[in-house]
């Protein structure tokens, strides 16, 4: 099994939240010491102001026929990415590899989980440009503060907020959620969509999940999966060696994955947008999302 990269402080306080808070308020820890949102959303980190959140709407500069969502998985080496329309792309975790070569200006980059940071803030601050959108999470952000506060100044930060587990709130019952208004769930409550990212968006073992809400929000007319391949979770990320790989949730968690895409694919249809896979190894093909192979090398 690959290496984690959280350190063990932060295990600590991780495993602290769920003795000491309980289940609907463990999540404070993803915030907790130092970082806090104000009612004109600015993050602060240890009371100084670092960045003001923006909104989605800084993601839509004119009618796309592409959003493409790009992940890290193995099948990113067989796909020639210079094919994809300009800013077209949001780049997940590992694929900010690809920012300023094969991907020279993507329209987002989206960091769910704070071991990433952990393990990669040295690439973020490489590769991830001033002005550059980023779809950061609260746990994501609050490491990104621990490693360097003044990074997030000249970056334009959208929060990725759960709406299970928000920031500044308890966890949210299952009637709750019910009663949002911008929720869209399956017929079981368990799987969900956000139709207002903004407001928050359903966590679902992966941070495609997220970044899919957020692409759903800006219509275009098509939103590509690259590098989601899910099926192949034990093998090294396509810019990894073998043996050195993170460790990596997403095996576990690819029924929960494909669950929120197969309800995420009802509601594109609905708007008239189509899912496009072009993994030929990806799971999505199990939820009818068939494999495309316009972009092979």
């Amino acid at each position: 099994m690959g290496r984690s990269d959280r350190p063990l402080s932060r295990s600590l306080i991780k495993l602290g939240a769920r003795l000491l808070l309980g289940r609907d308020l463990a999540h404070m820890q993803d915030w907790y010491p130092g970082l806090s949102i104000d009612e004109g959303r600015v993050l602060h980190y240890r009371r100084q102001p670092v960045a003001t959140l923006r909104d989605a709407g800084i993601l839509i500069d004119a009618t796309r026929a592409w959003v493409h969502i790009v992940g890290s998985g193995p099948s990113v080496a067989g796909a020639d990415l210079s094919r994809l329309e300009p800013a077209s792309a949001i780049l997940l975790n590992g694929a900010i590899h690809l920012a300023g070569g094969p991907v020279a200006a993507p329209l987002a980059v989206a960091v769910e989980d704070e071991r990433f940071v952990y393990r990669h803030f040295e690439l973020m601050r490489e590769k991830i440009a001033a002005g550059q959108a980023c779809l950061f999470s609260v746990a994501a952000l609050r490491a990104i503060c621990e490693r360097d506060r003044g990074w997030l100044a000249d970056r334009r930060v959208i929060l990725i907020n759960d709406i299970r587990k928000p920031y500044g709130l308890p966890r949210r019952t299952a009637a709750q959620i019910r009663a949002l208004d911008f929720v869209r769930l399956d017929p079981t409550g368990e799987y969900g969509v956000s139709l207002s990212p903004e407001r928050g968006v359903f966590q679902g073992g992966s941070v495609a999940v997220s970044a899919l809400q957020f692409a759903l929000a800006l219509r275009p007319a098509k939103i590509g999966f690259i590098g989601i391949d899910i099926s192949n979770a034990a093998e090294p990320r396509f810019y990894e060696e073998r043996g050195q790989a993170a460790f990596s949730g997403i095996a576990g968690a690819e029924a929960r994955i494909l669950g929120h895409v197969a309800l995420a694919r009802t509601v594109a249809e609905e708007r008239g947008i189509a899912l496009v896979n072009f993994s030929p190894v990806s799971a999505l093909s199990d939820i009818g999302i068939a494999f495309d192979d316009r972009l092979v090398r």
